[in-house]
């Protein structure tokens, strides 16, 4: 190997590495924020549940804002790769489909499989902005914003599909949509009631046709 193949290689190495602790630490935040609550949880205690220095912690990732806010968004993707969600296969096969059912089934199905990871790290958020917590606060803003952003696209793609009830424009579909896509059923249904993922699907698929898709589509 020449001198420059070993430089390269020792900084894929290191890069590898880094990303591995980078990811050590985020997974154990999540587990503690969804265990104890944003409030409850401490930079120390997230350095001891990862195996790591508080300083590893600061420099490999940041502080609890940054800390909880990327445990939310690699809960939504499922990883920690660079992709937006709208370029990822999932959405995009949902943006590709022409049917209106389809793509309202496909999205109960997509959420149904995330929530078990999405859910608790929302609701911790929301329950430090409850608390009156700043950073909470403005967190809980941003997140909830981007998931209206998303559902508007939705809400778009069935009214282009001509999916929509009649009378309702994207706005009013799109605020349905943010409104019951919301982690808090979720909580309610398959965490505290006890229903199956698969049961949750449904139900979501059912109650976004009654509310946003024009009856002869669900009716039929």
């Amino acid at each position: 190997m020449t001198e420059t193949g070993k430089r390269s290689y020792t900084s894929d190495l290191r890069a590898e590495q880094a990303r591995a602790t980078r990811r050590r630490i985020v997974a154990a935040a999540a587990e503690l924020f969804a265990a104890r609550g944003y409030a409850a949880t401490t930079i120390d205690d997230v350095a001891r549940a990862a195996g790591v220095s508080r300083k590893t912690v600061f420099t490999s990732v940041g502080g609890k804002v940054v800390l909880v806010k990327l445990a939310f968004d690699w809960a939504v993707a499922g990883d920690d790769e660079d992709v937006p969600m709208a370029e990822r296969p999932v959405i995009q096969r949902l943006r590709a489909s022409t049917d209106p059912v389809e793509v309202v089934d496909g999205y109960a199905v997509h959420l149904a499989e995330t929530m078990p990871r999405v859910a608790p790290i929302a609701l911790a958020i929301e329950a430090a902005a409850a608390s009156g917590d700043a950073d909470a606060v403005a967190l809980l803003a941003q997140v909830r914003q981007q998931r209206l952003f998303g559902m508007t696209m939705m809400a778009r793609q069935l009214h282009d599909l001509r999916g929509l009830r009649r009378g309702l424009g994207v706005p009013a579909a799109a605020d349905l949509l943010w409104a019951m896509t919301d982690p808090a059923p979720y909580d309610l249904l398959v965490r505290q009631r006890g229903w199956t993922p698969r049961r949750y699907a449904d139900w979501l698929a059912r109650a976004i046709g009654a509310s946003v898709l024009r009856p002869e589509l669900v009716d039929g």
